[in-house]
């Protein structure tokens, strides 16, 4: 039985564009205006059953931000149907509707009630909520006193105590400090266990992979791909080309990376890795004028935004002398130390002697590694072993 289903369902928008004026016998025209029709979600069908989760992801522009609109009623579909079954709860931009006038604890009452939550309800689960959001010392303190982290706390807090029978999530898990986020998930993961139907649209992989059972492609409006976490999570980071972010104003920027690719022991070029496995990595870049003294480096981003490694030209040998023209560094790692999960890449060439950063590319490709090497804790650590006394071969953990 489906607690949710979209059955061809078609999302439009009327886009007005101005062609530019034509000039006729010395006298200006007026701009026409043109109506085009903007497809935003395209003939898209799929069914969530009772208890089951679901992730959508894709790239910036492939039509999630309207299937949340879509399915929390904020707008409604232009062709097609959608049925819920059930009380649906939306874990959208959380705290952002308090009363900045009341108290925390006044504020619980009235985002509960807005929630579809009974005063008696609320009653019952009001110190499970502030203990949930560790307010206990501010929850009589105005909301308009409390930190942007304390809001958000408290907002989810509310939300994840609602007990729905379908919960529509997007990047709502990115609120507050790394430990506040683990909560949140556990918090997620026991109302799923509960029975309850999750749809989490987001772009944290990890979170997603570990959240949900299975997981929709979105791209352009329309699903490219349906199927297990980690083969549409692959597809997703394989999909993903390299795309220009510079972070260095153009007037100090003394040059400009163009790739960055990742490759396979066999030297095939890949975006999906494994744990301990044989890689390289091949940056390119331009370089506009002389550096004489520069390095570079390649930033390895957790999901959490938290820095997981650096690949460094930095490290070991001379400074590279950079002459203008067009060049390429190749990186060597003969067994991946990252976990499992998806890792956001930033390039960066710097002034040796200075420190100053002439170029900086973030975020601008991402790789997915898979758990296919069983090792527990942050990273992986290549290591061999032997019995001490023993004629046993030395033996090497190696991927």
């Amino acid at each position: 039985m489906s607690d949710l289903e979209f059955k061809r369902v078609s999302k439009w928008y009327q886009i007005r564009t101005e062609s530019q004026p034509q000039a006729s016998n010395g006298r200006k025209s007026r701009a026409k205006t043109k109506k085009m029709q903007f497809w935003a979600v395209r003939d898209v069908s799929f069914a969530v059953a009772r208890g089951e989760s679901l992730g959508i992801i894709g790239h910036n522009g492939a039509g999630k931000s309207t299937i949340l609109k879509l399915l929390s009623n904020i707008t409604t579909p232009s062709k097609g149907e959608i049925s819920i079954t059930g009380r649906l709860s939306a874990l959208l931009e959380v705290g952002s509707g308090f009363h900045p006038e009341l108290t925390g604890r006044e504020n619980i009452y009235l985002s509960g009630s807005l929630l579809g939550m009974s005063r008696s309800e609320i009653s019952e689960k009001l110190e499970a909520i502030i203990d949930f959001a560790n307010m206990r010392r501010f929850i009589d303190s105005p909301a308009k006193r409390y930190s942007s982290g304390m809001l958000v706390r408290l907002g989810f807090s509310i939300a994840a105590h609602i007990n729905p029978d379908i919960l529509l999530l997007d990047e709502v898990l990115a609120v507050g400090d790394v430990a506040f986020q683990e909560k949140c998930k556990r918090r997620i993961a026991e109302l799923h266990e509960e029975g309850t139907t999750l749809v989490f649209i987001s772009h944290d992989l990890s979170a997603v992979r570990t959240l949900c059972q299975r997981v929709i492609l979105l791209e352009r409006g329309e699903i490219r791909a349906e199927g297990l976490p980690d083969d549409i999570i692959r597809q997703y980071v394989e999909s993903a080309t390299f795309h220009q972010q510079s972070r260095v104003p153009q007037d100090r920027r003394a040059a400009s990376i163009t790739n960055v690719s990742f490759h396979d022991s066999s030297g095939e070029r890949s975006s999906t890795l494994s744990t301990g496995q044989s890689i390289t990595a091949r940056l390119e870049y331009t370089v506009e004028r002389l550096i004489p003294r520069g390095s570079v480096s390649l930033y390895f981003y957790a999901s959490d935004g938290t820095l997981a490694s650096q690949w460094t030209t930095a490290l070991t040998g001379p400074p590279i002398e950079m002459q203008p023209g067009v060049r390429s560094i190749e990186f060597s790692c003969a067994e991946l130390g990252l976990q499992p999960g998806v890792y956001q890449i930033d390039a960066t060439i710097e002034e040796t002697d200075t420190k100053i950063q002439v170029e900086w590319q973030s975020g601008c490709t991402s790789i997915h590694v898979e758990p296919t090497l069983h090792v527990r804790g942050a990273f992986y650590m290549p290591h061999t072993w032997r019995e001490v006394g023993s004629p046993v071969a030395v033996h090497s953990h190696s991927g």
